[in-house]
């Protein structure tokens, strides 16, 4: 396995290296998330998970488009 001659473009202008990046932030939302149960209403815990569950996953989903670069 080599790695790209220009890596460190794709890896400063790449729209799919943005996404996997934001898609682990928001991953790790949903792990810390649940350390606030207790201080927030019932709803709005919900809200904000299921929300973090669903932008993550179509942060994981989302295709760069090959003329991007």
């Amino acid at each position: 396995m080599t790695l790209h001659d220009n890596w460190t473009f794709l890896l400063r202008k790449s729209w799919s290296v943005r996404w996997v990046i934001l898609a682990g932030l928001l991953s790790g939302a949903e792990v810390i998330l649940p350390m606030f149960v207790d201080s927030m209403p019932r709803a709005v815990f919900a809200a904000l998970s299921l929300c973090t569950t669903v932008v993550a996953v179509i942060a994981r989903l989302l295709v760069q488009p090959r003329d991007g670069l």
